[in-house]
């Protein structure tokens, strides 16, 4: 990329939310086209802003054998685990739609694993090849172009260099006045796309880029470094939990300091740190009040109340029961609406702490709107 550094500020103008934040995180450009680290990625989804100073025209250009050394040292899916982004910390580089991919996994239940990856295999075979995960991309990208902010083309065609490794143009996809009003989020694009790759031109155009695009960390750790292995279920359900499990250990470890908990008030900064909630200062008094003595909580209870916030859909149909039957919830009928509704058992410390810190009016009953509302943005984690 040869454009001043006032050039490439001026694209952020044209980029939507999650092209800024994905541009400001980005330490690693190759041919054009900007990546992120794994240690990026991690920053990305558990920091406000990069803890080192970057700018758009700061990113290190990678020479294509730097690039292929870095690609050497990826270990195998099956060598996966829950340090694989910390391990790899800037031996990595993840494209924009894997970036994409990888926070849809973050919010979703485990349920939802075999559905991903059903997308994405499109024979049925039980397993993805290179060629069936390279679909995402054009799924991505296709969804992306929609929601373009109309303006100068020479500068969306630069952005999206950056963005997606090539030029295209946009004529034939952004949706006209009146066309497809409803916001739809990546995985709901996923969702109605990949039925529409058998009967499209996507799979085709995924095996043309197959041949043009650069390897990145997730194509090598999931095809092999020749790109010929398939990924099959129990590999690609391993992967989603571990990062997972990864990005909330990281969380976890910020503030236990060592130790095996965090305080009440820890996890009540970390579970309103990405919601709209303007004044935290009430609820955290309110749970100061309600919970003099700290016992802790450890990172089993943190870990079980996340994966119940990624079931959040299907708890918010057994809160509105209890809502049709105006009938307000206490900590019993949480903890059973929780487990009926997600499998999710949460111990009844958890289960007191989340009353405590919520429950505004003290009555010890939570209502749809002191709860649901608000864990609905920190579930998005800012994402939208």
């Amino acid at each position: 990329v040869t454009e001043n550094r006032s050039d490439l500020e001026d694209l952020h103008l044209y980029a939507t939310p999650r092209e800024q934040r994905f541009r400001r995180f980005a330490s690693l450009e190759f041919e054009g086209q900007l990546y992120m680290t794994p240690y990026d990625f991690i920053q990305a989804v558990t920091s406000d802003e990069p803890k080192r100073k970057q700018e758009f025209s700061n990113a290190k250009t990678a020479r294509e054998n730097e690039l292929n050394q870095i690609l050497m040292e990826t270990p195998p899916v099956w060598k996966g685990s829950s340090k694989l982004f910390r391990n790899l910390n800037e031996k990595g580089v993840i494209s924009y739609t894997e970036y994409l991919f990888l926070l849809c996994i973050l919010t979703k239940p485990h349920a939802g694993f075999r559905i991903a990856f059903n997308m994405f295999d499109t024979d049925g075979n039980e397993m993805v090849d290179k060629k069936e995960f390279l679909v995402l991309q054009e799924i991505f990208r296709k969804k992306n172009e929609k929601r373009e902010k109309r303006g100068d083309e020479e500068k969306r065609a630069m952005l999206r260099l950056q963005l997606y490794g090539y030029h295209t143009s946009t004529n034939s996809v952004l949706k006209t006045e009146g066309e497809d009003l409803v916001s739809r989020s990546y995985w709901d694009t996923l969702r109605r796309s990949t039925s529409q790759a058998l009967f499209s031109d996507l799979a085709e155009r995924a095996d043309d880029m197959s041949s043009s695009l650069s390897d990145t960390t997730l194509l090598v750790h999931f095809f092999g470094k020749k790109g010929k292995a398939e990924l099959n279920f129990e590999d690609f359900y391993r992967f989603m939990d571990n990062l997972q499990t990864e990005v909330l250990e990281i969380e976890f470890l910020s503030y236990s300091n060592g130790m095996n908990t965090i305080s009440e008030e820890d996890f009540a900064h970390i579970l309103l740190r990405y919601t709209n909630v303007e004044n935290t200062s009430s609820y955290l008094e309110n749970m100061r009040c309600s919970i003099p003595e700290e016992k802790g909580i450890t990172f089993e209870e943190f870990r079980s109340f996340f994966q119940f916030l990624n079931n959040l859909e299907d708890f918010t149909i057994a809160m509105q029961m209890y809502n049709f039957a105006s009938r307000s919830i206490g900590q019993d009928e949480f903890k059973r609406a929780v487990y009926v509704a997600t499998g999710v058992k949460l111990s009844p410390h958890l289960v007191n702490t989340v009353f405590k810190i919520f429950d505004v009016d003290r009555d010890d009953q939570l209502s749809y709107k002191e709860f649901i509302g608000i864990m609905k943005d920190r579930l998005n984690r800012g994402f939208r």
